[in-house]
């Protein structure tokens, strides 16, 4: 049997933190689309006979049903393929969710808190689900495989190890290991835990059957690399696992030292000569001391490349901070006493806002 473990999706979520650009939530939206129109055909094409979704598909507060209807549409496609779904906290199985109020294709299988077990000839699928926004209290003990000569999976949103994180599921990994499952099919940490044999394979064995695939598209700058789902093919009861890239649009982050740079066009100038791979989209990150004022809104405006979605401004003001203290002047007073501010001051964003207070002082203090 094959099955295709995903999860993560977060459906028409707003993407509104991740680019400075107005339009690119609605760019990004259009990825998932394609994104799980191209998982679809790759079922289609390979004859899986199981897709698991371990959760957060959708996000509830922004899920249009035009959305629920393109997802099941491709469901449709896919006939043959049984699909199951475990609620996350994200898209929980609630009154008024999409899971309840929505008429879904007959070959789609949605959990609630129950656990619930399907049988197959091939298989035995258990599964349980959210149904609030958080889950504290885990129902791992009252899992239990009826019929250990079968294949048994178990799909769930949970987080695995994370000390203090309760409210969403905790398990641990030795409860699950003592379960006897045969793969068990995990959703919210959105960094995969699988691990390749080597670098010249793309199949691994039975090293770890307690698998995190990572989100299916990339939500943000802090998931780099390759986004896509885990394939598993079962030969008896050995297990191989396989992971299919199917996000081609990869987040990076590049770090741009402004230190030697002594004025707002040469900045404009560095950033459009990057040398950028057209499919990704980008973050440009400033570092180093500054020699001018750095308005963001204001660089953006001038930005050839579309791919560069998002300026961030990490740098500091190229100044002797020691020397001007020392001054027995209006502006040593105000760097001296600005300075100590900043010193004391906990918060980031607050301390931003005085770094900029101190910038533009000196500017007129300067004139």
């Amino acid at each position: 049997m094959k099955f295709i473990h995903m999860t993560d999706m977060h459906f028409d979520a707003p993407f509104t933190n991740l680019s400075d650009k107005e339009n690119f939530g609605n760019i990004r939206r259009m990825d998932q689309r394609a994104v799980f129109k191209k998982l679809i055909d790759y079922i289609k094409n390979n004859n899986i006979n199981y897709l698991f979704i371990s959760g957060d598909l959708y996000e509830h507060q922004y899920i249009r049903e035009t959305t629920i209807e393109y997802i099941n549409n491709l469901f449709k496609e896919i006939p043959a393929t049984k699909i199951f779904i475990s609620p996350g906290n994200h898209d929980p199985y609630i009154n008024n969710s999409m899971y309840t109020n929505f008429n879904w294709n007959n070959n789609v299988i949605i959990f609630n808190s129950n656990v619930k077990k399907y049988s197959y000839e091939d298989a035995d699928i258990y599964g349980y689900g959210f149904t609030d926004f958080y889950s504290e209290n885990s129902i791992i003990n009252e899992l239990k495989i009826e019929n250990q000569n079968k294949i048994n999976i178990l799909v769930m949103h949970a987080n695995l190890d994370q000390v203090g994180e309760k409210k969403y599921n905790e398990v641990k990994t030795k409860e699950l290991e003592e379960l006897g499952f045969n793969y068990i099919a995990l959703g919210h940490i959105h960094k995969s835990n699988y691990e390749k044999i080597s670098e010249t394979s793309n199949n691994t064995k039975a090293i770890n059957n307690i698998i995190y695939p990572g989100s299916t598209v990339a939500i943000g700058f802090d998931e780099q690399g390759e986004h896509g789902v885990i394939e598993g093919e079962f030969n008896n009861k050995e297990l191989t696992l396989k992971f299919i890239p199917l996000d081609d649009k990869k987040f990076i982050v590049i770090n741009l030292d402004v230190t030697d740079i002594i004025s707002k066009e040469e900045l404009i100038e560095k950033i459009n000569n990057l040398d950028l791979i057209e499919n990704n989209y980008y973050e440009i990150v400033f570092t180093g001391r500054r020699n001018f004022e750095i308005d963001k809104n204001e660089i953006n405006k001038f930005i050839i490349k579309n791919n560069i979605i998002k300026l961030k401004d990490n740098t500091k003001i190229n100044i002797d901070i020691n020397k001007l203290i020392n001054e027995n002047s209006l502006k040593g007073l105000f760097v001296k006493e600005l300075f100590e501010k900043i010193n004391n001051e906990q918060n980031e964003e607050n301390k931003k806002i005085l770094e900029n207070a101190l910038e533009i002082g000196l500017n007129v203090l300067d004139k």
